[in-house]
Parts: structure tokens; C-alpha cells; sequence
């Protein structure tokens, strides 16, 4: 006669998913083992899969502790160069990877070189990573600093450069105190602006003729003049957005700005302008820059420009981001306390002085020179100038307009 075996034993192994109250619950319906044996083995798995995550954390630490006693973490900063074009800016988002950064590839660099740990290179916190200024899409830079801890590898600067692209570039390395912090520290910013001298052309001047145009002696003189309005302190509101007139952040203090002597590159003639302050908006420097362009090519009056730093809201038209360089950053209270104690370097650049001449005109000057004749951005935003208002208060609906213009202004790029 057969044993028949229970009705429990033919359905070994059999689950299924129960929803109760919202709540998905794995339901073994019928099994071989008891509740015991079951939990047991669960207990047993789990307990072997966290002494191989532990082995693996332990190894991985033993390893980073080796090159940590041979390479001792020290902080330093980096003198950086870079093109700006092709990337979204200097400062990384690790959660919108899709966008490629200045920093994206600098981290990249330093995991590779074996300067900092793998398991770092997504938390920068943990290496005191900061960038001295903010550059924006497109905008390049010749004397970017960020301070952070490395390992001091041998060849260090070699061995960095080597997973870098052509256009971004480590051009010097100095330690530094623990509490430095290259944001915090820095007293000043050096920006320069290359623009084609076209731009200050009369407004009913044939741009067809772009290549022709040649800036005179007189009308360089006033635009400095107009430049060396800025001078002092001012509140800045309308230079950038969405910054109310009694926010004690939009007064800032600019040390110089001015155009120097127009040159020939490519058969056009461009010129370069360069501002000096404590720290500067978003786009501030290119409405600084726009609102000079609308008073000497026109369209705007000189007093246009006292206006712009009172309480009412200014119609002040943005220059295009092409041409604009973070060209050196400054730490004279630094130098000064600690510049000359024995133990640290002052943080000057003169012996980089010649390499950083050498990466602007391979990489940085070109690419802007190359860029606006062929696509003539400066020619293009010229256009523009006319439907600004700079007589009237902008009104609610203008800023809507401005606001629609800003979105459209996303091809050029920003500071």
C-alpha cells in the first residue's frame, strides 16, 4: 500500500505575494523546513555575506592606510587652467552627472594618480576639496585655485596632468595651512573679458564689415571713463538676478576695471578688459560690461548708470559670456600673516608665470578668438540692444520679458 505524503510536501517551496493594507508581504506558504530551520539559515547567510562586505571594507582600508602612511595626507592647493568650452561650469553636481564639469574631470585625475582614495572621490567633503571662484558654463579660467588635501605622490603634478585632457591643466602645487580655505582666504578676483572692439561701434555702423572696424584713440578713453565709474563700492542689484535692492550681499566693491590697447588676431580686431573686485555676482561682470557697450555705442545715457546702482530696477542689458577668464585670484592677507613665518610660501604664482601665459594662448585665446568669428555672438547680442528700455523703471512685465530673454540667452554662455 503507497504512502501518500501530505498535501504539505507536494507544494514545497510555493510563495507568493500577499497585499495587505497596502503592505507587500513575502508569504511562504508551504515548506519542507520548520519556521526554526528557515530563520536559521537566513541567519546564516546574512551573518556570511557581512564578513565578506567587512573583509572586503577592511582590505580596502589596509590598502588606503599603506599608501596613507607612505603618501601622508597634507593640504595643499592647486594653481588650475582651463577651457571652459564644452563644459557646464567649474563646480561638479554628483546628481546630475550628465552634465560634464571642470571639476568632473579634475576629481577623475586625482582618484587615477592615486592622490586621493577611490571611495573619496564622490564625497570631496572628506579631502576639505574648495574651489577659490565660480566659474560658470563656458567661461575659462588662467588662475584658478582650489585648496584640499592630497597625497604627495612623487611627480605629483606630472602624474595629475597625465589623466587630464589637453585643456585643463594643473600648473602648480604649494602646501598650505590646515585651516586654509581657498574661497574663504581669497581677498580679491582677477577677471579678464575679451570682446571684438566692433562693440563699441556707433549702433548704425554696417556689421557686415565686422573684420574692418578699428577702435579710436577716443572712443577707448571713454570707455575707461565710463569703466572707472565702478570703481568704489556700489549696490549691484541690477547686475545680476533675482536680488533685492535692500540685500546688504548686492554691494560689492570693485579695486579696477579697464580696456587695455586693441590687437589683431584673425583680421579682427579685439580688446581685453580687465575687472578687479572682492567677489562678483552672477553675471555681474557681463552687465557691468553691457551697460558701458549701451552707453557708448548710444543707446543709453551716461547716468544711466548712477541709476543702475539706486533702489528702482534698471533695464541692463548682459554681454555675451564668450571671452570671459577668471584670470587670477589673490590672497594678500594670507601672504601677509603667514607669507614670510618660514614654514609656508607666500601664494604667488611668478614661477608659473611663463606656463600660464603658454596655456592662454594655446588654449584659452584661440578658442574665444576662433568662436566669435565664426559665430559672431558679440555681432548677434548687438542686435539686441534696442529693445532694452534704459530710460523707464523696469515694470513687472518687463522683467517677465528679461526673464524670456535669459532662457534665450542660455546659448551664450554665462559667468
Amino acid at each position: 500500500m503507497f504512502k501518500i505524503r501530505p498535501l504539505l510536501s507536494a507544494l514545497v517551496n510555493h510563495r507568493q505575494l500577499i497585499d495587505r493594507n497596502g503592505w507587500k508581504f513575502l508569504c511562504t506558504m508551504m515548506s519542507e523546513e520548520s519556521p526554526d530551520q528557515q530563520a536559521a539559515r537566513l541567519l546564516k547567510r546574512e551573518n556570511e555575506e557581512s564578513a565578506e562586505r567587512a573583509a572586503k571594507r577592511v582590505k580596502a582600508e589596509g590598502e588606503h592606510t599603506e599608501d596613507d602612511k607612505k603618501y601622508p595626507k597634507k593640504k595643499v592647493v592647486l594653481l588650475l587652467a582651463y577651457s571652459g568650452k564644452g563644459y557646464y561650469g567649474m563646480q561638479r553636481n554628483p546628481r546630475n552627472s550628465q552634465f560634464r564639469t571642470i571639476e568632473d574631470d579634475l576629481v577623475t585625475a586625482l582618484v587615477k594618480s592615486g592622490c586621493i582614495p577611490e571611495n573619496h572621490g564622490d564625497d570631496m567633503k572628506k579631502m576639505s576639496f574648495q574651489r577659490c571662484a565660480r566659474t560658470d558654463k563656458g567661461v575659462s579660467a588662467a588662475g584658478q585655485v582650489v585648496s584640499l588635501k592630497l597625497r604627495l605622490i612623487e611627480d605629483i603634478i606630472e602624474k595629475i596632468n597625465e589623466h587630464l585632457p589637453p585643456q585643463i591643466r594643473v600648473l602648480g602645487l604649494k602646501r598650505v595651512t590646515q585651516g586654509f580655505n581657498s574661497k574663504n582666504n581669497c581677498d580679491a578676483r582677477t577677471y579678464c573679458y575679451m570682446l571684438p572692439t566692433v562693440a563699441f561701434s556707433p549702433k548704425d555702423y554696417d556689421t557686415e564689415k565686422t573684420a574692418a572696424y578699428r577702435l579710436e584713440p577716443e572712443t577707448l578713453q571713454k570707455a575707461n571713463q565710463l569703466f572707472a565709474l565702478y570703481k568704489g563700492t556700489h549696490n549691484f542689484h541690477n547686475f545680476t538676478s533675482q536680488k533685492a535692492p535692500t540685500d546688504p550681499s548686492a554691494r560689492r566693491y570693485i579695486t579696477e576695471m579697464s580696456c587695455g590697447e586693441p590687437f589683431v588676431r584673425n583680421s579682427y580686431e579685439f580688446a581685453v578688459i580687465t575687472v578687479r573686485g572682492q567677489s562678483f555676482m552672477l553675471h555681474q561682470i557681463r552687465k557691468m560690461i553691457g551697460l558701458v557697450i549701451a552707453v557708448i555705442k548710444g543707446y543709453a545715457k551716461e547716468q544711466v548708470m548712477e541709476r543702475s546702482w539706486g533702489q528702482e530696477k534698471v533695464d541692463v542689458p548682459k554681454a555675451p559670456g564668450l571671452g570671459l577668464v577668471l584670470e587670477r585670484v589673490h590672497f594678500d592677507r594670507y601672504n601677509k600673516r603667514f607669507g614670510g613665518d618660514g614654514l609656508h610660501e607666500r601664494l604667488e604664482w611668478d614661477r608659473e608665470e611663463e606656463a600660464i601665459k603658454a596655456f592662454k594662448e594655446a588654449h584659452i585665446y584661440p578658442s574665444i578668438i576662433e568662436t566669435e568669428c565664426e559665430e559672431g555672438s558679440m555681432v548677434s547680442w548687438m542686435a539686441t540692444l534696442p529693445i532694452h528700455d534704459f530710460e523707464a523703471t523696469v515694470t513687472e512685465t518687463q522683467d517677465s520679458k528679461d526673464q524670456k530673454q535669459e532662457n534665450a540667452d542660455e546659448g551664450n554662455n554665462s559667468d
